[in-house]
């Protein structure tokens, strides 16, 4: 009998969003949602990058993907805000400089109320 090791051990081979990220993550999400503008998210955890996928509806494309990707800490940084084009809106080292540009949207939303 073979026993799967529990909780951060199990899966090492992912990259994932810690507490603390997911929380900077999170605080604009609940803004940007009490703005109406969206609705849905999804997380992934994969080998090389975590995603967390933002969506104005369900069944659609993301609208934006925040991405880490730690083996491009050294380079340009390891977040990056990425448009439903697929371009790169916003790439850095510190998360929350990086989400600035998703936080320009919600003031231009709160100003054409």
């Amino acid at each position: 009998m073979q026993f799967q090791p529990i909780g951060p051990a199990a899966r090492t081979d992912q990259v994932a969003f810690d507490r603390k990220e997911l929380g900077v993550i999170l605080a604009l999400y609940g803004r940007m949602v009490a703005a109406g503008e969206w609705r849905d998210y999804g997380i992934s955890h994969l080998s090389d990058a975590a995603v967390f996928a933002v969506f104005r509806r369900t069944a659609e494309h993301p609208l934006y993907r925040i991405e880490k990707r730690p083996k491009l800490r050294d380079r340009q940084g390891q977040y990056s805000v990425i448009g439903m084009d697929g371009q790169i809106l916003k790439r850095g080292h510190d998360l929350k400089t990086v989400l600035r540009v998703l936080e320009r949207k919600l003031i231009r939303a709160v100003d054409d109320l």
